[in-house]
């Protein structure tokens, strides 16, 4: 399976690299077929092979013999590799966890785009953050009407309101730190980390706190901005979550359990 999930991850992860240049620039991310950015000629099938075309080509198109970006076949790496981990990590054994493995994969997906397009454009496009709400409660809904517990769904809905409220008063009380594209996407993560479980959403929106704040105190120390630039907080959002969903059980009980209050929420 996780093999299976590689092969997947490498080939959603080069459709991804079309919405993350795509996007930005409002063009459609269907139509037309890719092309070589400098020469304009459509990529031919044999050359658009995820990872495995990159590496044979040298990083160079065929056509114009110009460099192409490292970052593509990273993505396509990365997100092969990532989906291979979760389908490893949350082995589906139901219907129920199948459903819930697809919406982590598509939460994946979305991870990776609103990431790089952040720290591209310091943007978080409505286009992608906004269906990932509706996706999400219709793949959460089966999951719990398969096993006829709806706690999940509601811990999700609180979940999804807590984040967004957090965030909306962030963003209202420091208008040039956080902008109303991480409000919507912190009520999109909080859907998810919210149906996994109260340890999981903790863990993630304490950790995108920790490491966006100590990101930002190295590049003050390190002086390679000040106090008014401008740093994507996106990436650290979906880092974090990614921490809660991995991790967040275990570091919550064992920081619970340092000051006896039990195993966690």
């Amino acid at each position: 399976m996780p093999l299976i999930a590689f092969i997947v991850g490498a080939l959603i992860g080069s459709f991804l690299n079309v919405v993350i240049f795509r996007t930005p620039r409002k063009l459609s991310v269907i139509a037309p077929a890719s092309a070589c950015p400098t020469c304009h000629v459509a990529i031919r099938g044999r050359d658009n092979i995820p990872i495995l075309s990159w590496i044979l080509l040298g990083g160079k198109c065929r056509n114009c013999n110009s460099e192409i970006s490292w970052r593509y076949p990273m993505v396509e790496m990365t997100t092969a590799s990532i989906f291979a981990l979760i389908v490893w990590h949350f082995s589906p054994t139901s219907i129920s966890s199948v459903l819930e493995l697809i919406s982590l994969l598509y939460l994946a997906a979305i991870s990776i785009v609103l990431a790089l397009i952040d720290l591209d454009t310091h943007t978080l496009p409505n286009r992608i953050v906004l269906p990932s709400y509706i996706v999400g409660l219709l793949l959460m809904v089966g999951a719990s009407i398969s096993t006829g517990d709806l706690q999940p769904i509601l811990r999700a809905l609180m979940g999804s309101t807590l984040m967004w409220t957090l965030y909306f008063l962030m963003a209202l009380a420091y208008p040039g730190g956080m902008g109303f594209g991480d409000v919507k996407t912190a009520g999109a993560l909080g859907l998810f980390l919210g149906y996994l479980g109260w340890n999981v959403l903790v863990v993630g929106a304490f950790t995108a706190f920790a490491l966006g704040g100590l990101f930002a105190l190295w590049l003050l120390i390190s002086k390679r901005a000040n106090i008014k630039s401008g740093i994507p907080f996106g990436p650290w959002m979906l880092v974090g979550a990614w921490i809660g969903i991995f991790l967040g059980g275990g570091i919550a009980e064992k920081y619970l359990s340092l000051f006896r209050l039990g195993n966690g929420f």
